[in-house]
């Protein structure tokens, strides 16, 4: 599909997720064919004062493209002096954030709170289209309460503001990630647009990303919380759409992709700050697996590259051994199987964790 100018490889992006969306993690998960990636969220005044951890989050490589830059703010001028700069440090997208409920950022007027301002919303998008000639996309939610539902008019204007594509999180600011999203308001905002719509909200598995496409329309869907410890669902999606099989990666895969993602994390940042920073993936990671619980209690230990190694190693081999070693006193059933239930509604899927039961862990 096409963004603007910007042909893009297929329709499954990752979505930009503050604390999480940086360098190292958009490497790995474009690693399974993601289409498009976008940074955290960056702050629009943060880069005009030009703060080194504000550029930071622009940082990125020859592999990392095409790359969505997402801007916040509520300033119509400060933000199309950051699309400058954004376009300038080698944005191949920009994105401008109206979606972000957390409570620091819409205090300042910007995220979800420029929902409640139609007449900001289309002075900001005026401001920025006219800074940059890159495709423009503006990152939405359903409005700001369940009285204030207006993403057919925050949609409507962004079109006529020049705005490439919109992305739609059909929930309330209100709502943050509780409840379900209403895909039904994609579909509407879909039969509004002559731009493309992208969908967001409670794709967990490749069914849900299928589902969303059909009953709604849209022409992509983004990813956030469901790739969190599982990148492989990107290349099911992917295979799901083509109509091929949906696959979970073995012991070996599983293991080969956090060793990577951790040395990319250790490189991008240093081995104290990359090591402490990644402690929140292997928990992810880890999550559903047997053993996974203790071992996450094993990871808040972890401080630097020799620990995360030998803790990585001794866990992946206690998954090696045979399933009958952990039956027994943690009451395991001795069925390998899945028990866990996904959102699709049936027995975890296989792009879903392999080996779920508990099961001592000990580091050795």
């Amino acid at each position: 599909m096409n963004i603007g100018h910007l042909q893009l490889k297929n329709n499954v992006f990752l979505a930009p997720m503050a604390g999480i969306t940086d360098l190292p993690f958009r490497t790995i998960v474009r690693s399974f064919g993601c289409g498009l990636a976008f940074t955290e969220m960056v702050s629009a005044s943060g880069l005009i004062r030009g703060t080194e951890k504000t550029f930071r989050y622009l940082a990125s490589s020859p592999a990392d493209r095409p790359l969505g830059v997402q801007l916040f703010g509520c300033d119509p001028d400060t933000l199309a002096r950051a699309a400058r700069i954004a376009v300038e440090r080698g944005a191949d997208l920009l994105d401008v954030n109206m979606g972000c409920p957390v409570k620091k950022v819409v205090k300042t007027g910007s995220g979800a709170s420029l929902m409640r301002d139609p007449v900001r919303v289309a002075a900001v998008l005026s401001a920025v289209r006219r800074a940059s000639a890159l495709p423009l996309t503006v990152k939405i939610r359903a409005g700001w309460n369940a009285r204030q539902v207006n993403a057919l008019e925050v949609g409507q204007i962004a079109e006529e503001c020049g705005v490439d594509a919109v992305i739609l999180h059909p929930r309330t600011a209100d709502q943050g990630f509780a409840g379900l999203s209403d895909w039904g308001l994609i579909a509407a905002l879909k039969e509004r647009l002559r731009i493309p719509v992208i969908g967001s909200g409670d794709i967990r598995c490749p069914e849900d990303a299928a589902r969303m496409l059909r009953e709604t329309g849209c022409d992509g869907v983004m990813v956030g919380r469901g790739v969190l410890g599982n990148p492989w669902i990107i290349a099911n999606i992917l295979s799901h759409l083509a109509g091929g099989g949906i696959s979970a990666p073995s012991l070996a895969e599983r293991e080969e992709t956090i060793r990577r993602h951790l040395a990319l994390a250790i490189d991008f940042y240093d081995e104290k700050v990359g090591t402490r920073d990644f402690r929140k993936h292997l928990l992810w990671y880890t999550k559903g697996l047997r053993g996974g619980a203790q071992f996450r209690k094993a990871a808040g230990r972890i401080s630097d590259q020799a620990s995360a190694w030998e803790a990585l190693h001794n866990y992946f081999q206690l998954l090696a051994e045979p399933f009958a070693a952990f039956c027994g006193a943690e009451g395991g059933s001795g069925n390998p199987e899945m028990e866990r239930k996904n959102s699709c509604g049936a027995e975890g899927t296989a792009q879903e964790n392999a080996v779920v039961h508990s099961a001592p862990f000990a580091a050795k």
